[in-house]
């Protein structure tokens, strides 16, 4: 048996880590947002005068003076420094989809040669990373280094503490010092801002109290665990995060017995200090099971104001993987880190919610309130249909390619699920007699039916649609695990902001020529309906039919990546995206290029990763076994034994020969390939050469690998096995 068995964490080890792990037994409500900069902890640090101002910014969005944020950074230093932390940084979400940071002393020589803690409201407000050597799109030249980090004071600063000290983060947007954004949430701000707009304006239809509206998000995420050992011993995992060669286990997830099951003891210890860690940064984690594949788990928080929630799930990915590591763990993001099983989502889960505690995404018990709810309900619908390619550009990446329509993962086709309730309500609506007087709202509608009294659960879930309504709110399920949920955030928001605009302007229009409001209202309503009808499916998204049928409805199905991304610079998006502020033209064109240069870089990454696994690993295993076959051979001959004592050992050696042959004339030809896309300069045309033309050889190489690994000696083969990988005992 080789080596990296014998590092792996033994069952007994595992029992002794579980009975040595110092599990917090404070109560979640003691500990929740204790490493925060909360509102409660501002007041208790900021002068009377000086917090009500910061709240009155913070709650209508306007811009802090530099005297405020002098007084509110020496609140925030002492608070920080107090409770440990030595140095600050200005955290942000550039386009590489991670989070990034650089970290400043609070220490500061002064002219006395003593030393002295110091931090501004310039060093709170702003900060100068290095803009060039992050992803930009041609934004910023190499010798173009200044770009600006400037405070997001809608989410609260926090200290992110490891084994090797404590650090103030205090959450920033990214821009360039020519004022393009160069990161995620600065445009999703804006898309915020305009959803908020554009739905506080339709809602002085109904509630003339409104004056905002909140996106709402909860994010659940799956994930897989695998032992540190042998995620050490796999390069294709720790380089790419997915395994690129491996032959299924003979036990995967066919029993179906792992899903909702008794979560194993080591995992356990994991989430308890996954859990405790998380509350301290006010990220209220609410729920933890086990998934349907082996090894496969999800955590879901409670549900937040949209951008807070994405800042929490981007924080909470990087403290999955630090708590991870304590228990000799390694978190895999990756959509598909195995093939033949479920693939991982972080499912988005988004409502309106008004000033006045409304979700306008939930049915009422009033004729007024229903009418309020379709109106919300049917524009989103009409919005990801106007959309839907959008929609499939902001979850396209390599990775998610490999999810999308396979097992439970959604189709790359979008449409929604509604359910066989409202799906019949929409029905009755939109077949309605148009009733040319409408009663007060204390009374039915002539000529439209009556909109029942619904409940939260008013459909069915439907684990094949990327995009279903559940209750009271819709949920995007094609968002893959790993990405950065703010992208798909800022789309949905802004193409809803754009349909509910297009919907006032239609409603106002007829009130204008002396149609009644709720009749104007039902009239856009029922024309929305008609023409989104398209959009809407209850059955089996995984079906070959429902393919068919999405293509005769003109639904667009765009299996990669590259073609996916194209909508960003079409004409119809670069308005859209103009008009809400959200992208400049030239921020999209940059974005566009960032995504597709990601996406051939990592299957770049991944074509390497073959080829010297293949060269270095497993062709000279199979050789080591083939001689050893070979020299078995010539001793039972030599013993003068018949050709039928050994005809098996001699089928062995030309099987073993046939597919290695195979796999590296393969991968040879793959770096040929790669060689030849790699001089490509557009990179558009090099993003489809690698998917097209070097990317088919991956599974061709992964097929004659899988074979080799069934037929050499398992002490000899290099890699650990998936049944090694998937079971966590």
């Amino acid at each position: 048996m080789s080596n990296f068995r014998f590092e792996s964490v033994s069952a007994a080890a595992a029992r002794k880590a579980f009975s040595d792990e110092k599990v917090s037994t404070k109560r979640a409500t003691e500990i929740f947002g204790k490493n925060v900069f909360t509102i409660s902890k501002m007041q208790a640090y900021l002068p009377k005068s000086t917090f009500k101002e910061l709240s009155k910014c913070i709650e209508e969005g306007t811009p802090i003076s530099r005297e405020l944020a002098d007084i509110v950074s020496q609140a925030m230093k002492t608070w920080a420094i107090e409770n440990g932390a030595s140095h600050y940084t200005h955290w942000f979400q550039p386009l590489t989809g991670s989070t990034a940071e650089k970290h400043d002393a609070f220490f500061e020589p002064d002219e006395n040669g003593n030393a002295i803690e110091k931090f501004t409201g310039d060093a709170l407000v702003q900060q100068e990373p290095d803009a060039s050597s992050f992803p930009n799109g041609g934004i910023r030249n190499t010798f173009e280094a200044r770009g600006y980090t400037a405070w997001d004071p809608t989410s609260p600063a926090f200290i992110y503490e490891t084994s090797a000290g404590k650090t103030l983060c205090i959450p920033t947007v990214f821009v360039s010092y020519t004022g393009e954004s160069l990161d995620y949430k600065a445009p999703l701000l804006k898309a915020i801002a305009a959803v908020d707009k554009a739905a506080t304006d339709v809602c002085q239809y109904f509630d003339k109290s409104i004056t905002r509206v909140n996106a709402s998000l909860g994010i659940e995420q799956e994930y897989f665990l695998v032992d540190l050992a042998l995620y050490n011993a796999r390069p294709d995992l720790q380089l790419t995060g997915r395994t690129l060669f491996g032959h299924m286990s003979a036990k995967g997830q066919q029993l179906e017995d792992h899903y909702f099951g008794a979560i194993p003891d080591r995992v356990l210890a994991f989430m308890v200090d996954l859990e405790n860690e998380a509350l301290k940064l006010g990220i209220p984690l609410k729920t933890r099971h086990n998934e349907v594949a082996p090894s496969q788990f999800e955590c879901a928080p409670m549900y937040e104001e949209i951008n807070l929630a994405i800042d929490h799930n981007q924080l909470l990915m990087n403290l999955m993987d630090q708590v991870a590591f304590r228990h000799n763990f390694k978190v895999l993001l990756h959509e598909k880190p195995y093939s033949g099983i479920n693939g991982s989502g972080k499912h988005n889960n988004w409502s309106l919610i008004t000033n006045t505690g409304v979700n306008l995404l939930s049915p009422g018990k009033t004729p007024k309130n229903n009418l309020m709810f379709l109106t919300f309900f049917v524009n989103t619908i009409k919005a990801v249909y106007e959309h839907a390619d959008l929609l499939r550009a902001s979850i396209a990446s390599h990775s998610n390619d490999h999810r999308l329509g396979a097992n439970e993962a959604p189709p790359a086709i979008i449409s929604i699920f509604l359910g066989s309730q409202l799906d019949e309500i929409l029905e009755e609506v939109e077949s309605a007699r148009v009733a040319k007087k409408v009663k007060a709202e204390t009374n039915l509608w002539h000529g439209i039916p009556k909109i029942p009294e619904l409940k939260l659960d008013n459909t069915d879930r439907n684990r094949t649609s990327p995009f279903a309504f559940t209750g009271n709110k819709f949920e995007f399920r094609a968002v893959g695990s790993s990405a950065n949920a703010a992208l798909p955030m800022t789309i949905l928001n802004a193409i809803v902001a754009a349909q509910l605009i297009e919907f006032k302007a239609e409603v106002d229009k007829q009130i204008k020529k002396g149609t009644k409001k709720d009749l104007a209202i039902l009239n856009v309503i029922r024309k929305y309906i008609k023409e989104s009808k398209p959009i809407r499916f209850e059955g089996n998204g995984y079906s070959d039919e429902w393919a068919a049928e999405a293509e005769a409805r003109g639904l667009s199905n765009i299996k990669s990546t590259p073609k996916a991304l194209d909508v960003y610079v079409k004409e119809e998006s670069l308005e859209l995206f103009e008009k809400l502020g959200i992208y400049s033209k030239r921020e999209s064109e940059a974005r566009h290029e960032i995504l597709l240069e990601n996406f051939y870089k990592k299957l770049q990454i991944e074509a390497r990763v073959i080829g010297e696994v293949v060269n270095n690993q497993i062709a000279p295993a199979c050789f080591q076994y083939q001689n050893e076959l070979i020299e078995n051979v010539k001793g039972l001959k030599d013993l003068g034994l018949p050709k039928e004592a050994y005809s098996s050992q001699l089928n062995l050696i030309e099987r073993i020969s046939k597919h290695t042959n195979i796999i590296l004339e393969k991968a040879e030809e793959m770096r040929q390939a790669r060689k030849k896309a790699n001089v490509i300069e557009d990179v558009r045309e090099k993003a489809i050469a690698y998917d097209e033309v070097v990317k088919p050889y991956f599974d061709e190489i992964r097929y004659h690998v899988n074979k080799l690994e069934k037929i050499i000696d398992d002490a000899k083969w290099p890699l650990p096995k998936l049944r090694e990988l998937l079971f966590i005992h």
